[in-house]
């Protein structure tokens, strides 16, 4: 059957109110779907499935029931997931230095080798700590995996997480990791700093103390076709207890000359846009340097936008970016960050 012949056949049933057939036809075109290529189309659609099905029980349920609780719990947890995602992203979607490069493609390859490696009894890395500053590519890397690996992504709240009541934080995230063992996906924590600090044995307060301790539990305990993705631009501020639980750190640093030359490759998009020369391409990436990839991507981005507003006319194949504009959106880039 045709993409075309699916999504008539469901449209009928719904409309029809077929639950049996709209199911099993929706489960067929998931199938299809991935055998042609479509995982992250798939995921999705398998992921509304489930929700529908979920929320479909819960309304049949009598309080006071055990499934009636399970469905509680479910809808905690949701409320501690800012998103839940699939990734078109790929390695080619992020400029590296080579060893970050190599790093992260090596923790790629043992999950796509899964099979191998369990064949002789070896542990698949899945706890991974991205560090460095800010904008460096530590979110983007993350759907990049997901990406790769056609994996959903849960991205936690750290807003829920966090909370004042006593042993509250530590139950919120056996939540999640529990969720996502039972989903098989990837935990995806932002700013794990402020959950894995350093634990400071001579003060009274043992909240920190506490949750540093459930999530080295929560490691250990973690399936290996699930995954912990974890960024902080404080490394220095983690328990080093915690530190040694990360299969992997891979440092995210500000990036030099080849990593900007790469960056702007990736943002002209095979050559769609030129430079007019006015600045040389050598002065911009050296005005650029200490600027983190973001920045560059941002003034960037911003400068060819400008420069599109500037023309009369947008006649040439290949329209010039002003590189006046460009150097002087880099110089205010960084007396903004400086202030």
């Amino acid at each position: 059957m045709s993409q075309q012949d699916y999504i008539k056949d469901i449209a009928r049933f719904g409309l029809e109110n077929d639950q049996d057939k709209l199911l099993s036809t929706l489960n067929e075109f998931i199938e299809h779907n991935k055998s042609t290529k479509k995982i992250n189309f798939a995921l999705q659609l398998q992921s509304l499935l489930k929700d529908s099905i979920r929320k479909q029980n819960n309304q049949l349920m009598k309080v006071g029931s055990p499934t009636h609780y399970q469905s509680l719990q479910d809808r905690e947890t949701d409320e501690l997931i800012l998103e839940k995602l699939t990734s078109d992203y790929s390695l080619e979607n992020l400029v590296l230095t080579e060893q970050a490069h190599d790093q992260l493609a090596n923790f790629l390859k043992e999950h796509q080798q899964i099979e191998l490696l369990k064949k002789y009894n070896l542990p698949i890395s899945n706890k991974l700590l991205l560090h460095g500053p800010s904008g460096c590519g530590k979110t983007l890397a993350s759907y990049v995996i997901a990406g790769e690996l056609k994996k959903m992504m849960i991205v936690v709240n750290l807003g829920a997480i966090v909370s004042s009541k006593l042993g509250e934080t530590s139950k919120n995230l056996a939540k999640i990791f529990r969720k996502a063992a039972q989903e098989d996906c990837i935990i995806f924590i932002d700013e794990f700093d402020s959950l894995g600090k350093v634990r400071d044995y001579s003060q009274d307060h043992g909240e920190m103390k506490r949750v540093v301790n459930t999530i080295l539990q929560l490691f250990d305990y973690l399936p290996q076709s699930s995954m912990v993705i974890a960024a902080t631009n404080q490394k220095e501020m983690l328990d080093e207890a915690l530190l040694r639980r990360f299969d992997l750190s891979i440092s995210l640093e500000l990036p030099e000359k080849e990593q900007i030359e790469k960056l702007i490759n990736l943002v002209l998009k095979e050559d769609q846009f030129g430079f007019d020369k006015k600045v040389s391409l050598t002065k911009l990436i050296e005005s650029a340097k200490g600027l983190s990839y973001y920045s560059i991507q941002k003034t960037l981005i911003n400068a060819i936008k400008r420069s599109l507003f500037a023309m009369k006319t947008v006649k040439a194949l290949k329209p010039k970016i002003d590189t006046q504009i460009w150097k002087d959106l880099l110089e205010d880039e960084k007396k903004a960050l400086a202030v």
